[in-house]
């Protein structure tokens, strides 16, 4: 019988620094991955952590990690061709087939842009398979804005926001928290348009209620819940929302029940 808990070493490909305290690792990996999903990563003897999956292609994955405490500060000390342990994925991850043909805005506030990166980074490479495609994207100060290049790339004849809490003297682009520019968004069609919401939990309560406010329909957006998971396979309990298990059911849910998971 397989152990469910056993992870598997994978090489390290690359690292690329984000921040000061985010890094992009890309693992070598290959099989099915939904953009949205997670993976379990540890070092043996120092602990496992669920780090959302940022993006894949056929032969690796990469996972923007941040240095928070013991496993991460570990983490950090490896380097290209060094050892990764990982398990999954996990979780139910963004369904392309939702967003097809539809209007559709991205809003992702701070780490929140990883989990959305790929299924941003798909849409923008396939433009055709969307009505019009929006992104939203706030970071709390210039320097900690993650995915550099990809923003910039997106840029190019897309409809893309950046804007920082607060700027500095080298700051051109805008300012403010994000729902202060929720107005830039074409909310002609408001009623049919489709929103992703990711980012800290107080950003998403802000960001969806403004949807709302705004004429969006509950059922049109779809958020990440991912601070609750921990084992990622519904056993420790340390996601479960009442009866739901989050690193299962989630961590992409459907407003409409996002707004009943309360803790």
């Amino acid at each position: 019988m397989t152990n469910p808990y056993l992870p598997i070493p994978y090489k390290i490909l690359e690292v690329r620094q984000e921040t000061d305290i985010d890094y992009t690792y890309k693992v070598a990996y290959s099989g099915q991955l939904i953009g949205g999903q997670f993976m379990e990563i540890s070092i043996p003897g120092v602990g496992e952590a669920p780090i959302s999956i940022c993006g894949f292609d056929d032969k690796s994955l990469e996972m923007t990690i941040r240095k928070v405490g013991r496993l991460t500060d570990q983490i950090f000390s490896l380097k290209k061709d060094d050892t990764l342990y990982m398990r999954g994925p996990y979780g139910n991850g963004f369904d392309l087939e939702k967003f097809r043909g539809k209007d559709v805005a991205f809003i992702a506030g701070g780490t929140g842009l990883a989990p959305v990166r790929k299924t941003i980074d798909y849409f923008i490479r396939n433009k055709d398979e969307v009505k019009n495609l929006e992104v939203l994207i706030g970071f709390k100060s210039p320097s900690d804005q993650l995915f550099v290049d990809d923003i910039k790339r997106w840029s190019v004849d897309n409809n893309i926001t950046v804007t920082v809490d607060q700027g500095d003297e080298n700051w051109t682009k805008e300012t403010g928290l994000i729902t202060k520019h929720i107005t830039k968004l074409d909310l002609s069609d408001v009623k049919n348009k489709v929103a992703v919401v990711v980012g800290p939990p107080i950003m998403m309560k802000f960001t969806t209620l403004e949807l709302i406010k705004k004429g969006f329909q509950e059922e049109n957006i779809w958020v990440s819940f991912e601070r609750k998971m921990s084992c990622g396979i519904g056993k420790c309990g340390h996601c479960k929302i009442d009866e739901t298990y989050v690193c299962l059911e989630g961590p992409v849910f459907n407003y409409v029940k996002a707004k009943t998971l309360i803790d």
